[in-house]
């Protein structure tokens, strides 16, 4: 197992020897660099917001749907911090 696992690592090390990200990883995270972290924050508390208001609203399916959304604004928001603090190519 151990020998799968240095070899898998050996060949990633030949693809890309830099550790360096794409073109297009780079250009989205040269644009969303750009949008304040609290917008994601923000957008995650609306769509809880709108989620309790469509369950009022005895609207069980459009609650799930859009309450489901503010994992993903999260998840947006913690890369877009990561991409702030550290770079795409950091070399720290």
């Amino acid at each position: 197992m151990e020998t799968s696992t240095n070899d898998l690592k050996a060949k990633a090390a030949k693809i890309n020897p830099e550790h360096r990200e794409g073109p297009v990883a780079s250009a989205i995270e040269q644009q969303t660099a750009k949008i304040p972290s609290d917008v994601f924050l923000w957008a995650a508390f609306a769509s809880i917001a709108a989620s309790l208001t469509f369950k009022i609203m005895k609207q069980e399916k459009n609650a799930l749907f859009v309450g489901q959304w503010a994992p993903t604004f999260l998840l947006l928001g913690n890369y877009n911090k990561m991409v702030k603090l550290g770079g795409h190519d950091s070399k720290s």
